[in-house]
């Protein structure tokens, strides 16, 4: 059974930064799209940044240049780097990736439990 583990959330004061981290486990042969989406209390999930394998990463508007996606491939994980943070980056952030199984061909959705990151002085 596949499971994706976040961690690295947390509270820091406005203009701080958090480092989140999501890595897959189980039965894995291969990860095509890992992101990082948030939701804040009484909004629709979101799509904060993305890294899908053999194209360049991409970003929401509101954290370009503040957020960095990366991928460690050997540890099925991925990354996001948040500079600069604010009140309005308060949110849950959830790890999504689509992952194949071995002796499989298709590549199926898989989220992690979300982790809590608190943006307030």
């Amino acid at each position: 059974q596949v499971q994706l583990v976040e961690s690295g959330g947390g509270l820091v004061q406005p203009g701080g930064s958090l480092r989140l981290s999501c890595e897959a486990s189980g039965a894995i042969a291969s990860i095509n799209v890992m992101r990082w989406y948030r939701q804040a209390p009484g909004n629709q999930r979101e799509l904060v940044a993305g890294a899908t394998t053999g194209s360049p990463t991409n970003y929401a508007d509101s954290v370009k240049g503040r957020f960095t996606i990366s991928r460690d491939n050997a540890k099925n994980a991925v990354y996001l780097q948040m500079n600069s943070l604010k009140p309005e980056d308060t949110a849950v952030y959830y790890c999504y990736a689509t992952i194949r199984y071995p002796s499989g061909v298709y590549y199926y959705q898989h989220w992690g439990q979300g982790t809590q990151v608190t943006v307030s002085s």
